[in-house]
């Protein structure tokens, strides 16, 4: 199969485009060839170095595309740029020369537009609203400001539309947009801004959000989460004590062995979230939500005698296996199919709580007050103390 024809444009580093045509050569398929064209087009040269317009090197020919225009240089000279081909004898047609960077474009697009705007006065037919520039040695209209936001201005003038690249900051393109006059793209620069800090508002804070915080406060000093969007954050091993995280977004959060001792998680949603070897000591968690939650070997036993609160908690589907949960209030807890397999439960409160399909096994209840909660189908077996029918007896 033959390869694909590559037509070029070779042009010695340095050369002026205005005064010397381009050689347009068919691309050689080996790069031997490719060398011996270029010597008969400049003999004696060494050692050659190709290039690209914008001023990278080329390694190697099979990088070279079709219509491309390479320059060529001996080994030791560095690449000139090219001088920009000016429109010669064109009135209707200018280029600018935005902070060494080069725009040819139309007075047309510079003055319909935005016929009020400095882009539009510098070029208008009307003397009494005409404001010069001077220009640089190749004629070009010196304007000192940012090409990287100037391009995308043009672009809308050009077309009516605003495309600028992802890693162009829009307040740059607001700010020349101000400089310039043109008013009429103001509005929706100002517009994608607040969008873009609405979209960082209401994005979840990172580990290093909340360890900087941390960092910053003083032991004594009690920190608010409430409200925050946690939701994902890696958290695990820190110590959060005595924190407010009420209301808070903690859904998915890797809390693995972190010390949550003393928190207020009311109402905060932890669904899915991990715990497993966290600390809760005395934990205030009013109607959480914690479904789905891993909290494998959980401490909630407050030597002090201070009780856990997770009254009205939803625990449907979580899992506290091996979790000392001795006192726990979990009065009208949602508990269906929770596991709570193995778990120290003694003279805990789950009165009123739904313990349907809820695995009890190896649990010690003892003392613990089950009256009103729903025990259908729960597993009880290998327990280490009997359950007492008054225990379940309202």
């Amino acid at each position: 199969m033959s390869a694909k024809i590559r037509k070029i444009k070779l042009l010695k580093n340095g050369v002026d485009p205005k005064g010397v045509q381009p050689q347009t050569i068919i691309m050689p398929e080996s790069s031997e060839d490719f060398y011996n064209t270029i010597k008969s087009l400049s003999p004696g040269i060494n050692n050659i170095r190709l290039f690209l317009e914008d001023a990278t090197e080329l390694n190697s020919i099979d990088f070279i595309r079709n219509n491309d225009t390479i320059y060529y240089a001996s080994d030791g000279e560095e690449f000139v740029e090219p001088k920009p081909k000016l429109p010669m004898d064109n009135n209707e047609w200018v280029t600018l020369n935005i902070g060494g960077k080069y725009f040819t474009t139309s007075k047309k697009t510079l003055t319909m537009t935005e016929p009020q705007s400095m882009l539009a006065r510098m070029f208008s037919d009307d003397n009494n609203l005409f404001c010069p520039s001077s220009r640089d040695k190749n004629g070009a209209y010196l304007i000192d400001r940012s090409p990287k936001y100037f391009e995308p201005i043009l672009n809308y003038l050009r077309c009516g539309q605003l495309l600028y690249d992802k890693h162009i900051n829009p307040e740059g393109i607001l700010a020349e947009a101000r400089f310039f006059g043109i008013e009429s793209i103001v509005p929706m620069l100002e517009s994608i801004l607040n969008d873009t800090r609405e979209s960082r508002d209401q994005a979840p804070l990172s580990r290093r959000d909340v360890v900087d915080t941390l960092i910053r406060s003083s032991t004594s000093e009690t920190l608010r989460f409430q409200g925050v969007n946690l939701a994902g954050a890696d958290l695990s091993k820190l110590d959060l004590r005595s924190i407010n995280f009420k209301y808070a977004n903690m859904q998915r959060c890797n809390l693995t062995g972190a010390n949550l001792s003393w928190c207020c998680l009311e109402r905060a949603d932890l669904s899915h979230a991990i715990l497993d070897n966290a600390q809760l000591l005395g934990v205030r968690g009013l109607r959480a939500i914690m479904e789905g939650a891993s909290m494998k070997n959980c401490n909630f036993k407050d030597p002090a005698g201070i009780r856990t609160n997770l009254e009205g908690v939803n625990l449907k589907g979580a899992c506290l296996e091996d979790s000392d949960m001795g006192s726990v209030n979990l009065r009208i807890a949602n508990c269906k199919n929770a596991n709570l397999k193995n778990c120290d439960l003694r003279a805990a409160v789950l009165a009123g709580a739904d313990l349907e399909n809820c695995d009890l096994s190896g649990s010690d209840l003892h003392e613990a007050n089950l009256r009103g909660a729903n025990l259908k189908d729960a597993a009880f077996e290998l327990m280490l103390t009997p359950l007492h029918m008054s225990q379940t007896i309202r």
